[in-house]
C-alpha cells in the first residue's frame, strides 16, 4: 500500500505523519532521515494492528499543491 505522509520542519529536526494512520508519527534530522523513519513506524504500526486484529487503514488521502499569487 502507498501512504501519504506529511513531513514538516521543526526547530531542531523534522517531524512526518500519515492522515491515514492517526497515531502513527516519527522525526529525524533530515528529510530523508524522517522519511525513512515514517516507513519504519508505518510498517511496524500496521503490524501492530494486524496482530491485535484490527483494521488496516486504507491509504485515501491525497497531495497537491496549488500556486498562489499575493
Amino acid at each position: 500500500m502507498k501512504y501519504s505522509i506529511v513531513i514538516e520542519k521543526t526547530t531542531n529536526n523534522y517531524s512526518a505523519y500519515s492522515p491515514d494512520v492517526p497515531g502513527c508519527v516519527a522525526t529525524g534530522k533530515s528529510i530523508n532521515e524522517v522519511k525513512d523513519n515514517m516507513l519504519q513506524a508505518l510498517i511496524f504500526h500496521i503490524h501492530g494492528l494486524k496482530e491485535d486484529g484490527l483494521p488496516v487503514p486504507v491509504p485515501e488521502s491525497q497531495v497537491d499543491y496549488l500556486s498562489v499569487s499575493v
